[in-house]
């Protein structure tokens, strides 16, 4: 199974996000992640989903999302010109003996520790979907207590936007 991620303008409307995760429940198609947020312009709204599948489901997911009178643009990030990146809050076990490894592990991907307990420490970690992935492997042995993701989040390289083409005067 193949990993799509989707990016969505949407109005920036009350009940929008509700009725597209409907669409995805009703046809019976996984959310890996979603993320919202609101745009430079006010009146929309920004979306990225990460939907597991074949083309078939991603191809049914657009043409239905299209069809919602709220969407306004839609595309697919492309992993060769979009840059994806996710947040990751992570709380691990840590003794005092093990905090030079810790450290060590820190500087290797570039996390901040936000918070230190005698027993514990949280870190925070941005950056590709996958960076996060190996950094949850490396620290699995010290205990991962609790972690937090925001999901992926992707804007394309270069001078494409998403909210090129979108009719301004619509939403007026």
């Amino acid at each position: 199974m193949q990993k799509y991620t989707i990016t969505a303008l949407l109005a920036n409307k009350s009940g929008v996000l509700t009725r597209i995760s409907g669409l995805f429940a009703r046809r019976c198609f996984n959310i890996e992640s979603i993320c919202a947020c609101t745009t430079e312009d006010e009146n929309f709204s920004r979306v990225t989903i990460v939907l597991s599948g074949d083309e078939h489901a991603l191809s049914q997911v657009t043409k239905q999302l299209d069809k919602l009178i709220d969407v306004k643009k839609i595309t697919l990030a492309e992993e060769h010109d979009s840059i994806f990146r996710e947040l990751l809050l992570v709380k691990i076990r840590t003794a005092a003996e093990t905090r030079g490894e810790l450290l060590t592990l820190r500087d290797i991907y570039k996390a901040k520790i936000v918070d230190l307990s005698p027993t514990t420490a949280i870190l925070e970690l941005t950056g590709e979907p996958s960076k996060l992935d190996g950094f949850l492997r490396v620290v699995q042995p010290y205990g991962i207590l609790e972690m937090a993701r925001t999901g992926v989040t992707a804007l394309s390289r270069g001078e494409k936007c998403l909210n090129d083409l979108v009719d301004y005067n619509e939403l007026i």
